[in-house]
């Protein structure tokens, strides 16, 4: 399977990538859990049915010690016992954030306030960023249908 549009090759999407990568990085500098941002990433791409970012993303968490329980149960985490209340909150809000047509208020006055119990103001300005951040790479991977599963941990640097 080939994807519609090499978006590296390609010299306009290219630009656009670098960009969005150079605003995702800004993020793993902040102090919003490392394991907390794979998970919102993971959940994310799942609802988005992003192939190469769940790929991506479950690979580098589990290169960086996540356990495999708990990446198996991302999907299902309501039922799971194996999350903090504070990945909990997170992962409310990245559903809510990223089914944001879903609801016609858009993010909840309690996912925000829960959310807002566990980060302080810088980690949710994390929080908030990287939901919109994997939420613009799912975009560009699902409407050009990247093709997943021969991701490397540490492909991209």
């Amino acid at each position: 399977m080939d994807a519609r549009l090499n978006l590296f090759g390609n010299p306009t999407a290219g630009k656009v990538m670098k960009h969005i990568a150079s605003a995702s990085r800004v993020l793993s500098d902040s102090t919003l859990p490392a394991a907390t941002q794979a998970l919102v990433e993971i959940r994310a791409s799942q609802i988005n049915g992003c192939g190469f970012c769940t790929d991506m993303h479950t690979k580098e968490a589990a290169h960086a010690g996540e356990t495999s329980v708990r990446l198996n149960l991302v999907a299902a985490w309501r039922e799971a016992t194996v999350f903090t209340e504070a990945e909990r909150a997170a992962l409310e809000l990245a559903e809510q954030g990223t089914l944001i047509a879903d609801a016609a208020g858009g993010v909840t006055d309690e996912a925000w306030a829960n959310a807002a119990k566990h980060y302080d103001q810088d980690q949710l300005a994390a929080l908030v960023s990287l939901i919109a951040i994997i939420n613009a790479f799912n975009r560009l991977n699902v409407i050009t249908q990247q093709p997943a599963g021969d991701y490397q941990p540490g492909q991209f640097g």
